[in-house]
């Protein structure tokens, strides 16, 4: 009896201990109560920041101006932009606006992945809890895990961080006056990388959110983000010069911290329109295979070609300045894969960088080897690219094989925003299952288009609007003078007009098998549809769920009949670079586009442009290769090409 006496009393100690700590006891947060707010209440505060990013006017009201085209005052421009007033503050979400500073950053070092939830420093209530940085500070070059941390304070009276310096040990001479606004952080960044110097960050403490103006605002520091490689910073943000650790094998890049200052909201493009002559060009870029670093050159006779991700970006550069297209389409394997896409996120921040430059729209789709590595999922990409600059990516309907099936609508400039050329694209996927996966290997199969797909598709296509076709622009007075330039002098001639879809252009990375099929003769010459030349082995998967039997012959342009889509292009063949009609519908390659993936010395690395004119009547397509030359150029749907297909 007497031995129960201490266990129970034991017990009976720890339950009253329990019931005061978690049930009576109620500290008091003192006189910084009245200063703490969470952040559902963020928006209370003096900031409006919601307010104060850059949005479009608002549309005009019919009548109100009618020298103003209509993409020009679109009022959706911004329309994804998140409220910066609504978001968590102890959330890393860099790709997203903040109004809230950061009070206070630290660097901590472990020995296993801080996504376990090891390593955080000490959170207290009053000091506010720490936000991860979720990125590898030495992915591949030290022994130890490394992240930033850093907090958003909930109070109104405490200094805010306005800059970083990364100085060595014996620089802190270095930090600019008045010095006593400068901390620094006790770990080396560097710290766990053999034979490197330490470094220590440094940050500068500026006024309270109490005393901000509206310059201090802006200069505020909001987000940290780690970039590997020498690539650009994400959008908004600046790449410090001091790289936090460099290469130490024959995988791992430089790294470096990258900031931002205040919000900046990426610009959005332009509704896709035809231009007042009625024209519309898109420019495709196949298999960039880019990789962390600068990339290796393959398979080329271009002397000297070292790095093949930075030669590549400079011919891109050139050929967006000889076309000067409306729309810039990746067709897939923008991501090397194959364990040089360790830090996809860095690669997604420089593959569309001379695009971007020059504010040209771009859409994208999904190669078999951009989810190779498995560092980011499909979805994570789009959400990222749907951040940059002028991106129309989206990531499509959850419901549907894949990610990024969506479609994309080219109207006419004037009022009636007619829609004159309709462009899909689909997820074709990565790899599927084959009989040796059972055996531990992956990626042997090719991934193919789905029935999910398919019934998207059709779905799709049938609400696309009809149109009266051949289709102008209207002549009246209400739309201005340049409707009535352009048909002065003209005598309409008696044609046969038809209620029709809109001409479509269907873009998927890995070719369906019939791709491959033998050509439609063209009735006038006799001879078979096809141009260019296939160097590649048939690269279509092994798997078919009848994509091209079931969607592509199954749109009709009406009830009469017709293939909606008139051309389907791939990528996925880097050697392959033809245009071949199959039962009216024209299958084209692009050919490789990147001095990053494989090739052949003799075969130009090259982009396939389709030149829309005519209002969407006219479809021709050539190729620009890495001398400029313009080849193969074939007009393959309207005047001037080949007769429709009767079958």
């Amino acid at each position: 009896m007497h031995g129960l006496v201490f266990p129970l009393a034991s017990f009976v100690g720890i339950t009253i201990l329990l019931s005061f700590t978690l049930v009576l006891y109620k500290p008091s947060a003192g006189p910084t109560r009245a200063m703490r707010i969470g952040w559902q209440e963020w928006e209370r505060i003096s900031f409006n920041a919601a307010q104060e990013i850059e949005r479009p006017p608002s549309s005009p009201t019919p009548g109100e101006d009618k020298n103003t085209d209509w993409w020009n005052t679109d009022a959706d421009a911004n329309s994804d932009s998140p409220s910066v007033s609504s978001l968590p503050l102890d959330s890393w979400l860099p790709m997203l606006p903040r109004d809230t500073g950061i009070s206070e950053i630290t660097v901590r070092s472990c020995f296993m992945d801080h996504a376990f939830g090891y390593c955080y420093p000490d959170t207290t209530p009053e000091e506010g809890k720490w936000t991860r940085v979720e990125r590898d500070l030495q992915a591949k070059n030290g022994v130890l895990y490394m992240a930033f941390y850093y907090r958003r304070t909930r109070r109104l009276d405490v200094p805010l961080i306005t800059d970083f310096m990364l100085l060595g040990k014996d620089e802190t001479h270095l930090l600019p006056h008045p010095v006593d606004e400068w901390r620094g952080v006790g770990t080396s960044v560097r710290e766990g990388v053999i034979g490197e110097p330490a470094l220590y960050l440094w940050y500068r403490l500026g006024p309270s959110m109490y005393h901000l103006n509206a310059t201090q605002k802006d200069n505020l520091i909001t987000e940290v983000d780690v970039v590997n490689g020498e690539g650009p910073p994400f959008y908004g943000f600046e790449k410090m010069t001091a790289p936090l650790s460099t290469a130490r094998s024959t995988q791992g890049e430089n790294a470096y911290m990258t900031f931002r200052r205040g919000n900046k909201i990426a610009p959005r493009p332009k509704p896709l329109h035809f231009s007042h002559q009625g024209h519309f060009k898109i420019m495709q870029i196949a298999d960039l295979h880019f990789s962390v670093g600068h990339g290796h050159c393959k398979d080329t006779g271009l002397s000297p070609c070292v790095h093949g991700d930075d030669e590549t970006l400079a011919l891109m550069g050139r050929t967006l300045d000889l076309e000067k297209p409306d729309l810039v389409v990746f067709s897939g394997d923008q991501l090397n894969g194959q364990g040089t896409s360790w830090d996809a996120q860095s690669v997604l921040q420089k593959f569309a960088g001379p695009v971007i430059d020059r504010k040209i729209p771009w859409a994208v789709v999904f190669g078999n080897h951009d989810t190779q590595d498995e560092t980011l999922t499909r979805e994570e990409q789009v959400k990222i690219m749907r951040a940059l600059p002028y991106s129309l990516v989206e990531t499509g309907p959850d419901d549907v094989h894949g990610c990024g099936n969506y479609v994309l609508a080219v109207k006419s400039p004037d009022p009636s925003r007619t829609q004159l050329l309709t462009l899909y694209f689909l997820d074709s996927g990565s790899y599927s299952s084959g009989v040796w996966d059972w055996f531990g290997f992956t990626g042997t199969e090719y991934d193919y288009l789905r029935q999910s797909q398919i019934d998207w598709f059709l779905q799709e296509s049938s609400v696309i609007p009809m149109h009266e076709k051949p289709w102008h622009p209207d002549g009246g007075r209400d739309f201005g003078d340049v409707w009535r330039r352009a048909e002065s002098g003209k005598k309409r001639q008696a044609v046969e007009r038809t209620i029709r879809k809109p001409n479509a252009i269907m873009f998927y990375h890995i070719p369906i098998p019939e791709t491959y099929s033998t050509a439609d003769i063209d009735i006038a010459s006799n001879k078979p549809l096809n141009i260019g030349e296939q160097l590649d082995a048939q690269g279509s998967p092994k798997k078919n769920e009848g994509f091209f039997e079931k969607g592509l012959l199954k749109a009709k342009e009406n009830d009469v009949g017709g293939r909606e889509v008139k051309v389907v292009a791939n990528g996925h063949s880097h050697l392959s670079n033809y245009c071949r009609r199959v039962l009216g519908v024209w299958f084209c390659f692009n050919g490789g586009s990147s001095y990053s993936g494989y090739g052949k010395v003799g075969v130009d690395r090259r982009f396939r442009i389709f030149n829309v004119t005519e209002w969407g009547e006219k479809i021709t397509t050539y190729e620009r290769t890495e001398h400029g030359e313009i080849v193969d150029k074939i007009v393959l749907v309207g005047a001037g090409g080949p007769a429709p297909y009767e079958g």
